[in-house]
């Protein structure tokens, strides 16, 4: 389904192909300038020309000439738009004849009028961090970032992922500083006075995109995996903690090479940590660059998950998916963004478990269906507005799960040999989803248009009534599956799994229309019938088995997602069934710890029966708990009590070395003592790791006197970071009386609130809510005139707003 109105998006046109990008290039930190020369090899593609387009986004243009040996030949050109530097040769190229244009240029990043998206916040190309020394403490450090088209904000290039080239660039900087490019670093040569040019070197080709610098203090750590250089670079603080921070990368390289059977294709793999980055992490050929926020110190890791180490895998399974055969264009990210999504469980797989695995693409999926938004997209989305729309829920979260899907239809080695193909047909080119559907094709000899095109080209998922009935006569078990969705009816191949006598039987089914019956001859009636038993179908359900079943699930279904459904039921009914909380205690004891933690959270301590069933456990699991997070779970959950015999266990909560927990301690002492929280809290207002838990116990215990920091860190946010302190913002609203901090609150609450992006998700619906229930909580406050006559010109002002 195309966005309304939104154009047709081809991929690009090939008039001239580029075969080598040479530039020489330096900084000015003042002007943040690039000064730059390039020497940049084409050849016409398909029909001779004599013109050439290029990309290049606001620079100062200064000579083009064509190269005739080592003269240059000057060339007439047209840059009045000053993004199309339109070249005219001078004489006609055949196709496949190369020739050399000298470009010298100047590149002015900060002064481009350029906008991000979502998942990648800003598109100057070319990002100078405080170049002047200006903010203390802050390194000063060069970066590039160049997906989707911005590299072409710092070379002119024809800046679409469809084109690919070798590239050498030598890099003239500040003697004191380390580079990274891509490839290898060929020379390194004295360059004038406290100057030093480094000169880095690609012999494969690749998408101009791809290509990075960085420049910067960093700390190198080297690895090695078969003979192929693994380096770190960090900020030397960082630096005594890179192996325990990336140290499973040749573990990765390993793995991926081996599944895949096709080895990494690069000569070295790179990864360093930059600041202020306007993204998670980007896949820069041999060189990923990632956010700060993968760089931690000891104290940080001891509370590490995999999903802060899963975009390591994620983007290295992009030097394959990504570099080494490219998106043709941007309609088909898929081939790159859904496949390094995949790999992250693939990943969490081999070496954290199935249960991991698991955990991690179900959390996936979850986020794509919590957003009906984007139920409305195609995987290949050939209409869009902008480029930098396709990078999303849809593309990422549900296209890994889209993967998985196929994998678990074909099997792995049918999947993994599908892989393979594809990546050795394409090697060094482009690929499109149907060059994957191709290859699957050829190596399965079976016909896969229909999952392409439910999954791939059209949108939606299925949504379903599941319902079952017992014929003790006939000793059949019959299923009926009810799709509902408005559109296509999905073709869903699926595995049922009987339980009789304790033994399941796995009954294979393909389903093809809108309600379809399937039966299953059996011994006796079974205990569980378990629809869709190898849990990987995005789909959202609605499963209509008794409780009986679902509590019978939890111990006798293998997998992670058997048991966090079995464990959803018995936590709805955990308040008046026995059984069903003999279930939730039993998965507070969970051999994996994030259905620990999804029990501790899902208790209903407010009931006595519950409180009492939980509390042994949960006292146990506060004390001695080896899980960092599933401990700061239970230290919240013994809040609840109130009681004070629990006082001795806050105390050596709030002395751990886990910021988790004692952060956990902190918010469970402010339930039992919220005077002595708060003035913990107060000392502790100066750690950015313990952030969290001072802002709960501010806006659930505090006032006008703990609202400064509120708004402080509200003000200080950044992106995500601030939609983070919503809630603690709308909790401090009823607890303000003074009219000057209650008007504070306010007035960031309306603001949000007018966002239009925030708005399409409902947020406007939600803060007039939270503005109402705080000026009716103002009622007997000395103050509360005011303060609901602020409310309620805000409510007004929101509501009015189009």
């Amino acid at each position: 389904m195309a966005a309304a109105n939104s154009p047709y998006q081809p991929s690009a046109t090939k008039t001239n192909d580029l075969v080598h990008t040479k530039l020489a290039v330096r900084f000015d930190y003042a002007k943040r300038y690039l000064y730059g020369q390039e020497w940049v090899t084409l050849k016409p593609h398909a029909i001779a020309t004599d013109t050439l387009r290029l990309d290049a986004q606001g620079m100062d243009i200064k000579t083009v000439a064509l190269m005739n040996g080592a003269s240059q030949q000057p060339l007439k050109y047209d840059y009045s738009d000053k993004n199309n530097l339109r070249i005219n040769l001078g004489r006609t190229f055949k196709p496949g004849e190369q020739y050399v244009v000298y470009i010298e240029y100047t590149a002015k990043p900060n002064e481009l009028q350029v906008q991000g998206s979502q998942a990648i916040t800003d598109a100057k190309g070319l990002y100078f961090i405080n170049p002047d020394s200006a903010v203390k403490g802050k390194p000063v450090q060069i970066w590039t970032q160049g997906e989707t088209q911005s590299s072409s904000a710092w070379f002119p290039t024809i800046d679409r992922p469809n084109q690919k080239t070798t590239e050498e660039i030598a890099m003239t900087v500040p003697a004191k500083y380390t580079t990274l490019s891509n490839g290898q670093l060929v020379s390194q040569v004295p360059a004038g006075p406290g100057l030093r040019t480094d000169t880095w070197k690609m012999d494969l080709p690749h998408s101009p995109y791809l290509f990075m610098m960085a420049v910067g203090d960093f700390k190198i750590y080297k690895d090695t995996w078969r003979g192929k250089d693994v380096t770190y670079y960090l900020e030397p603080k960082y630096a005594p903690f890179a192996k325990q921070i990336f140290g499973n990368t040749p573990d990765m390289l390993e793995f991926f090479s081996t599944r895949l059977g096709v080895e990494f294709p690069w000569n070295k793999y790179a990864q360093i940590v930059a600041r202020d980055y306007v993204s998670g992490a980007m896949e820069n050929t041999t060189a990923t660059l990632h956010g700060e926020q993968v760089q931690m110190d000891g104290r940080e890791l001891v509370d590490r998950e995999y999903s802060s180490e899963s975009v390591i895998a994620h983007e290295l399974f992009h030097q394959w998916f990504g570099d080494y055969v490219t998106a043709e264009s941007w309609s088909n990210i898929t081939v790159n963004e859904s496949m390094a999504d995949f790999s992250e469980a693939l990943y969490a797989q081999h070496k954290y478990g199935q249960d991991a695995s698991d955990a991690h693409n179900y959390r996936y999926v979850q986020s794509y269906l919590a957003s009906p938004p984007d139920a409305a997209k195609n995987l290949v989305r050939f209409h869009y507005n902008n480029k930098e729309d396709v990078f999303d829920l849809v593309s990422y979260q549900k296209g890994g799960a889209i993967v998985q899907m196929l994998r678990t239809y074909l099997g792995d080695d049918v999947f993994f040999a599908g892989l393979q193909k594809y990546l050795t047909d394409n090697k060094f080119g482009n690929g499109e989803a149907h060059q994957m559907r191709l290859a699957m094709e050829a190596v399965s000899g079976q016909d896969l248009n229909w999952f392409y095109n439910q999954w791939y080209y059209g949108s939606g998922h299925p949504v379903v009534t599941i319902d079952y009935n017992w014929d003790g006569g006939a000793k059949t078990q019959t299923v009926t599956i009810k799709q509902t969705q408005q559109g296509q009816v999905f073709q869903l191949p699926l595995a049922i799994d009987y339980y009789v006598n304790g033994k399941a039987q796995r009954q294979r089914v393909m389903m093809t229309q809108a309600t379809q019956t399937f039966t299953m001859p059996l011994a006796a009636q079974p205990q569980l019938v378990n629809v869709d038993a190898e849990k990987f179908t995005v789909w959202q359900k609605t499963d209509n088995k008794p409780l009986a079943e679902s509590l019978y699930q939890y111990s006798h279904a293998p997998l992670y997602v058997d048991r966090r459904e079995a464990l959803t039921a018995a936590l709805a009914a955990q308040t008046t069934s026995p059984a069903a909380r003999a279930v939730v205690l039993a998965a507070l004891k969970d051999k994996f710890y994030g259905l620990r933690i999804a029990a501790i959270q899902g208790l209903k301590l407010d009931n006595k029966d519950v409180a009492k069933a939980a509390a042994p456990t949960l006292r146990q699991l506060a004390a001695s708990e080896t899980e960092n997070h599933v401990r700061a779970a239970a230290l919240v959950a013994l809040g609840h009590f109130k009681d004070k015999k629990d006082q001795k266990t806050l105390a050596a909560a709030l002395t751990n070395q886990s910021y988790g927990v004692q952060g956990a301690g902190l918010q469970a002492l402010a339930e039992i003592d919220a005077p002595t929280a708060l003035a913990r809290a107060k000392t502790l207002e100066g750690d950015a790791h313990l952030a969290g838990a001072v802002t709960s116990v501010y806006a659930q215990h505090g006032g006008t006197e703990q609202w400064n920091y509120l708004r402080t860190s509200y003000d200080n946010a950044q992106g995500r970071g601030r939609y983070s302190l919503i809630a603690p913002m709308v909790q401090m609203l009823s607890r303000l009386d003074d009219p000057t901090s209650f008007g504070e609150d306010v007035d960031r609450l309306q603001a949000l609130a007018l966002i239009p992006q925030l708005r399409a998700y409902g947020l406007d619906k939600r803060i007039v809510d939270a503005l109402q229930k705080g000026a009716t909580a103002q009622a007997g406050k000395p103050h509360a005139a005011e303060n609901q006559a602020k409310a309620a010109a805000a409510v007004q002002a929101i509501q009015g707003a189009k």
